[in-house]
């Protein structure tokens, strides 16, 4: 898998993720739904960043 396929993997869980949570808020889904779809959001950048980082790192080496 190249870096490249790496990161928009990454990123693309993140935006999937973000859409989840918007489609539930604008449905009056549930509240523990929503925390739970945060706080996955909230890794996955973390993840996202950390693929991102070291990909560039690697780049410049």
């Amino acid at each position: 898998m190249s870096t490249n396929t790496l990161v928009l993997a990454a990123c693309v869980a993140v935006a999937i993720v973000l859409l989840l949570g918007l489609v539930n808020m604008t449905r009056g889904g549930s509240a523990n739904t929503s925390q739970k779809l945060m706080r996955l959001r909230v890794l996955l950048q973390f993840v996202a960043i950390v693929v991102i980082m070291s990909v560039v790192w690697w780049r410049s080496a």
